[in-house]
């Protein structure tokens, strides 16, 4: 069956953390993923609603897929809808799940803070482009800007770059390769995007389900959430 289909609701998720964190909100809705991403080698998998399913992409990709109608709505991170950008996305909902943040990293070596001082220009690996460049600019820190895809800590540990940007967990990884968090750049969670001709055109089923993904984040997390249209929020 086809996403155009107006009976099916298609919601796009990212294997992993965010797959795992997602589920309780789909239980609190009523919905059950009939399969196991991590046994199962297909890349729709079916759920106990039969005008419901999931697609399994890359995290970078879920916003494309919503936004141009691939998917319906989808689950990703801050960090990932800062770097697409929030065109044709409706932003409703912060589901505070896979939480982490962004954060400048450096060798234990490295005087990171005396550098910036004295102005020093600074070589930084990153694939959070737009945030890097933002945070620096805003911070008057002159840097050049390395992209990477992966594997981060490596750059400062084989001279490619004075320092890097990347999510951080636990801080394990660092520890482990030697570097430290000299600057915590912004808090990361996972967002609710929706298709907005999608939440017009699917009435009420898309409704009822930012309702009940609204209520079970309210309940886990009693701080007030904003569900008020958002577009380009950072």
């Amino acid at each position: 069956m086809s996403v155009q289909d107006a009976s099916m609701i298609t919601l796009a998720l990212s294997k992993g953390r965010i797959f795992d964190e997602t589920l309780p909100l789909l239980k609190a809705a009523g919905l059950e993923v009939l399969e196991n991403p991590e046994h199962s080698r297909k890349l729709i998998l079916p759920t106990n609603r039969s005008n419901v399913r999931v697609v399994l992409v890359r995290a970078s990709d879920v916003p494309t897929y919503v936004q141009y109608g691939g998917a319906d709505l989808g689950v990703t991170g801050l960090d990932t809808l800062i770097e697409h950008g929030s065109d044709g996305l409706y932003q409703p909902l912060d589901l505070q799940i896979a939480k982490c943040r962004m954060s400048v990293a450096a060798p234990e070596w490295f005087d990171y803070a005396n550098a910036v001082k004295q102005g020093s220009r600074l070589k930084v690996a990153t694939k959070y482009m737009n945030i890097a460049r933002e945070f620096f600019s805003q911070k008057g820190v002159h840097v050049d800007l390395v992209k990477l895809y992966g594997s981060m800590e490596l750059a400062p540990l084989t001279g490619l770059a004075d320092a890097i940007v990347d999510l951080v967990s636990t801080g394990s990884t660092l520890k482990a390769n030697h570097l430290v968090e000299v600057e915590r750049i912004m808090p990361i969670s996972s967002r609710l995007v929706i298709n907005q001709a999608a939440l017009k055109l699917k009435q009420p089923f898309m409704r009822e389900l930012l309702d009940a993904f609204t209520n079970a984040v309210n309940q886990k997390n009693p701080v007030q959430q904003d569900t008020s249209s958002k577009k380009g929020e950072s």
